[in-house]
């Protein structure tokens, strides 16, 4: 735990998925909030079609939404999703031509059903 999950528009070029997952996961290790940064587990959706609004105009979103065990107050929540959304507006050089939507999302993880199990070799 936990598990991030970042959704982004096909007219981002300059962003790097990669690159951004990392940073987003040294965000969550500098929070001091997770035992071990063996435990946090990103994935990037690049999405091909997509519509923001019903404007004409060039648009496009990075959606990240962070699932969490319950139990975790408002205020952490709140510093949580205010360090993502940093690393995301520093993460790239945005597009002069694209309005673009950065988003975070916090989701809480019901802590008496979520089971887990690693295999390390």
């Amino acid at each position: 735990m936990p598990h991030l999950h970042m959704e982004y528009t096909a007219n981002l070029p300059e962003l790097n998925a990669d690159v951004a997952l990392l940073r987003l996961n040294h965000a969550l290790v500098a929070s001091g909030q997770f035992a071990a940064e063996f435990d946090i587990k990103s994935r990037a959706v690049k999405v091909d079609t997509f519509r923001v609004g019903t404007g004409l105009g060039e648009r496009g979103f990075v959606s990240v939404r962070l699932a969490l065990l319950s139990g975790r107050s408002a205020q952490i929540k709140k510093q949580l999703s205010d360090s993502l959304l940093a690393v995301l507006q520093d993460v790239c050089a945005w597009p002069a031509t694209v309005d673009v939507q950065l988003c975070v999302e916090i989701l809480d993880i019901d802590r008496e059903s979520y089971t887990k199990s690693a295999i390390i070799r």
